[in-house]
């Protein structure tokens, strides 16, 4: 119960916040752009409609989750209010997870808000509801809550600025990863081999969720796919969150 109490707190103080709202709006337009770039498309228009929707809502999921999610335990900080948070019978780590699990759900609605204004749209194209899309959209959420996961760790120990520098800069690398590891066996020296795999594992490989070309194009995933995908993903928020935990509880707050 304090752990949702916190979520809902959390998600209350983000949905207020007018860099959300901004977002939001600028998804929706930009989803709306699509549909005047449906002209450029030759063959089937909704295609274009469907890539740039879902790169939208992949966009600007990350956005939201760099401006929120940086700030979640600094303002805290910041405003005295951990004080009184840590005073009363709360353990550190449901603090933190409080917290995620708050802007995992602002993150919801942004993505449902989207999804809805794109399945919309679709809709007066196609005469039906666009759920093979469902895939896509599951997966780009899987891959924003692992952006959210290092937001959080980011904001754990460290300023908004360099904050969000450090998650864009994990995001930009996680989806380089795949080139990363190919960049390594082309090297000539043997450290930077060992460097750049090692990289390769540890950076979460965010290309894995990327599959808006094959559902947007008709291409079959593997059997099992999305279920390996997602628990890839959990799996990786959970090491990212019990990190954020224990840099969290060696802070002296006092």
């Amino acid at each position: 119960m304090k752990i949702i109490a916190l979520a809902y707190n959390t998600f209350r103080e983000a949905i207020r916040d007018k860099v959300l709202y901004s977002l939001i709006f600028f998804a929706v337009l930009m989803t709306g752009i699509s549909v005047i770039l449906d002209n450029l498309t030759i063959g089937e228009p909704t295609k274009i409609i469907k890539d740039f929707g879902l790169a939208s809502i992949e966009i600007f999921g990350v956005l939201i989750a760099i401006f929120v999610g940086i700030g979640l335990v600094y303002k805290e900080m910041e405003r005295k209010t951990i004080y009184n948070i840590l005073s009363k019978p709360i353990h550190r780590y449901q603090f933190i997870i409080g917290k995620y699990l708050g802007l995992v759900l602002t993150l919801l609605v942004e993505v449902l808000t989207m999804s809805i204004a794109l399945f919309t749209i679709l809709y007066f194209y196609e005469g039906k509801i666009a759920v093979a899309l469902l895939p896509a959209i599951g997966m780009i959420f899987v891959a924003l809550m692992i952006i959210t996961a290092f937001a959080l760790l980011f904001s754990a120990f460290s300023t908004p600025i360099l904050s969000g520098l450090f998650t864009l800069s994990f995001f930009i690398i996680g989806h380089l990863t795949p080139d990363l590891l190919e960049l390594g066996k082309k090297a000539d020296s043997l450290p930077a081999r060992y460097l750049t795999k090692a990289l390769y594992y540890v950076i979460p490989n965010l290309e894995y969720f990327n599959i808006k070309g094959q559902v947007v194009y008709h291409v079959p995933l593997k059997e099992g796919y999305l279920y390996l995908a997602s628990l890839y993903g959990i799996l990786y928020i959970s090491v990212i969150l019990l990190l954020s935990i224990v840099i969290f509880q060696s802070r002296d707050i006092k």
